[in-house]
């Protein structure tokens, strides 16, 4: 079949998938951050800084708690909590485990408010 001028060599077939429009990529990148930094990279550096959580849903509890300013479920009622926290949550989360990245906030400290919040102190 003949180009006709104007025309692109190719077509998209109906119903292919769209770009996301630059909120849901935004969103797509902080979520994918925040599974990068508690499923990898703060439990891979909890042994060298001997922190007394080492799991990643122990990471995310304290993150998300910390963001939150209290228990995280009474805050973010769909699970996930990462898919349905708002993206300030998320946000403040992935701050705050970078943060302990750096060494600018304290795991320990964290955890302990966190277990503080949930009754659980010790």
């Amino acid at each position: 079949m003949a180009q006709r001028e104007g025309e692109l060599p190719f077509s998209f077939p109906v119903g292919s998938p769209k770009v996301p429009d630059l909120e849901t990529q935004k969103r797509q990148a902080l979520e994918a951050s925040w599974i990068e930094l508690t499923n990898r990279l703060l439990p891979s550096a909890a042994p060298d800084r001997r922190w007394p959580i080492h799991l990643n849903h122990c990471f995310q509890r304290v993150l998300l708690d910390h963001a939150c300013s209290g228990v995280w479920y009474d805050l973010i009622k769909g699970r996930p909590a990462y898919r349905h926290a708002s993206d300030e949550v998320l946000e403040r989360a992935v701050e705050a485990g970078e943060a302990c990245l750096d060494g600018t906030l304290s795991i320990p400290q964290l955890n302990q408010q966190s277990l503080q919040w949930r009754g659980k102190a010790r």
